[in-house]
């Protein structure tokens, strides 16, 4: 794709001295070890948490630095992998005086971006974008993603759908050889309130495993997302072919968006427990 080949220029173009290239990745994606991210020192870390937050801002620094450039348009995800991403951007904007213009995936991005005092816009007036940051609940050797644990799945594919450059920020944890060694929470799916009962047989009926509808923990009743809808998760039971999953499930009435996205992300940072940041790129077909 040429999208993925000035991706791989670029990101050759971006590395920072002393990062090296690894070779292939596993599944085909090119893959590299950064550098220690110079992160503000915060003492010794005190626990696993700890270490993964360290890791989640390792890699948000490293997206940020080596993808925004001034006079973009960019495309701003959700949960708490992005809180250290807007951060950074807005650091960057104050230091180098960037025109940039954000696009919010959630009500938690849009007071993310008002809150950081950056520049807020929508895809009325900004359709198409130059790159989008998000996290991933889970990446697997293709860099196929399940996402949608925050309940903002649907928006966050329509930004990144429409980004030129869809960048993933995640932590070691994250990183999986195929899609639920590590995520046990099931794939995401948004749904019709009205459907959200034959929607789960319909997935249980045809591809196995078990949906359950999402509930809220500190509100009676399910989770509601920011379109009024459900969320199911289907936890699976069988590694499947995720392309063709995804496209069968998006054809069940009812059915507003899944979590799976396929083929959608071109480069993933995942910090390390070390504080380095490893790169893994989706090489053009």
């Amino acid at each position: 794709m040429r999208r993925g080949r000035l991706l791989a220029r670029a990101l050759l173009g971006a590395l920072p001295p002393g990062g090296a290239r690894a070779g292939a990745g596993a599944g085909g994606g090119a893959s590299w070890a950064l550098p220690h991210v110079p992160l503000p020192q915060r003492g010794q870390l005190s626990s696993r948490s700890d270490m993964s937050e360290e890791a989640k801002r390792a890699a948000a620094w490293a997206a940020v630095d080596n993808h925004v450039k001034n006079n973009q348009v960019l495309g701003i995800g959700s949960g708490s992998t992005i809180v250290p991403v807007v951060h950074r951007l807005a650091e960057r904007v104050k230091q180098e005086k960037l025109n940039i213009v954000c696009i919010p995936t959630s009500f938690q991005a849009r007071q993310l971006i008002l809150q950081n005092g950056l520049s807020l816009s929508d895809l009325d007036r900004h359709p198409e974008l130059d790159v989008a940051i998000d996290g991933a609940d889970e990446v697997d050797s293709a860099l196929s993603l399940i996402k949608g644990g925050g309940g903002c799945l649907t928006q966050e594919k329509i930004v990144a759908g429409y980004a030129k450059c869809f960048v993933v920020v995640a932590d070691y944890r994250k990183n999986s050889k195929n899609l639920g060694e590590q995520w046990k929470k099931g794939i995401p799916i948004e749904v019709i309130p009205m459907a959200y009962v034959p929607v789960t047989r319909a997935l249980a009926r045809k591809f196995g495993g078990v949906a359950e509808l999402r509930m809220a923990v500190r509100k009676a009743g399910p989770v509601v997302t920011d379109n009024g809808n459900f969320i199911l998760d289907w936890k699976f039971d069988t590694v499947h072919k995720w392309n063709e999953v995804n496209t069968a499930i998006k054809m069940i009435p009812g059915v507003v968006e899944t979590g799976l996205f396929i083929n959608m992300a071109d480069v993933v940072y995942f910090g390390m427990e070390d504080g380095s940041v490893s790169a893994r790129e989706k090489l053009a077909l």
